[in-house]
């Protein structure tokens, strides 16, 4: 189906490139799995995640379709359904107001300066995952969900009970009443704290779509909020303004510049767009 969250995940590498690819990760090629090897000193996944080709797998297995289940699951994940998975958790985002401006020369001429006022409300604490998007699908659940028109999202966050963030919402999530450079701070955009540039470095050359939610965790915001940096860029409500221009926040798997993973930067696309870039993260009004 055109636009499914696995829809980059069925293609097989020929055998010679994946022994060859599989080998310069210092991985191991077994019956037509990928073995991660046991010395992981320098690899860029948190505690208890493996290092599968692109991935940070929460088990040593992967082959054509992602990572394969595990019977045990690295915190922040769960068992759930067929394997593990992002557990249901929000976070509440507090009422915030933010100067935004120009953080750093980056951001010259990209961002305006005005007042930024949002919450409280609440946020999933996880971008959504393949599992949750689609529970019956044969994909790999842990990975997040891509390729989803804003309708489409929108309409996820309905069954839900919840909506799109707002630009705003997302900002002050994202950069806290701080003004934080990035979701976890204001230095260090290193490939341990978020899952960016996998396809044409720095982190990777051979990543073809988003890597597992939470395996990231030194990335978290001090709310708790996991890959507010990379991964997916994540839907917001279109501003009622400019209704026909779709706005996605939070640099994605194929961000190869660190600025892109500034909590002030956004992509501008069409709202019918299925960009594998692309998924959404959910807020909701507290009652």
């Amino acid at each position: 189906m055109q636009g499914h969250p696995r829809q980059n995940a069925g293609k097989r590498l020929p055998l010679a490139r994946s022994i060859g690819a599989a080998a310069a990760a210092g991985l191991t090629l077994v019956g037509g799995f990928i073995l991660a090897r046991a010395s992981r000193d320098e690899v860029a996944c948190g505690e208890g995640f493996y290092p599968v080709a692109a991935r940070c797998c929460p088990g040593p297995l992967a082959d054509s379709a992602g990572c394969v289940a595990s019977a045990s699951c690295p915190s922040p994940l769960v068992l759930r359904g067929k394997g593990c998975d992002a557990p249901d958790e929000r976070v509440t985002i507090p009422e915030t107001r933010i100067s935004l401006g120009p953080s750093d020369w980056e951001a010259e001429g990209r961002v305006a300066p005005r007042e930024v006022h949002a919450g409280p409300f609440q946020l999933d604490a996880f971008e959504v995952t393949v599992g949750h998007f689609e529970p019956q699908s044969s994909a790999d659940p842990t990975r997040a969900a891509n390729e989803l028109t804003r309708g489409a999202a929108e309409a996820y966050c309905r069954t839900r009970g919840g909506r799109l963030p707002t630009e705003d919402e997302w900002i002050v999530a994202a950069a806290g009443a701080s003004h934080r450079r990035y979701p976890w701070g204001e230095t260090g955009a290193v490939c341990r704290r978020a899952a960016w540039g996998l396809a044409s470095g720095p982190c990777s050359i051979e990543g073809n779509g988003p890597d597992t939610v939470g395996a990231h965790v030194s990335g978290d915001t001090p709310s708790g909020l996991h890959d507010m940096a990379g991964n997916v860029a994540e839907w917001v409500a279109p501003d009622p303004s400019s209704p026909g221009v779709g706005v996605a926040r939070g640099g994605s798997w194929r961000s190869a510049l660190a600025s892109e993973l500034r909590t002030w930067s956004r992509l501008e696309l069409g709202p019918e767009d299925k960009d594998a870039r692309v998924g959404v993260r959910c807020a909701y009004d507290l009652r």
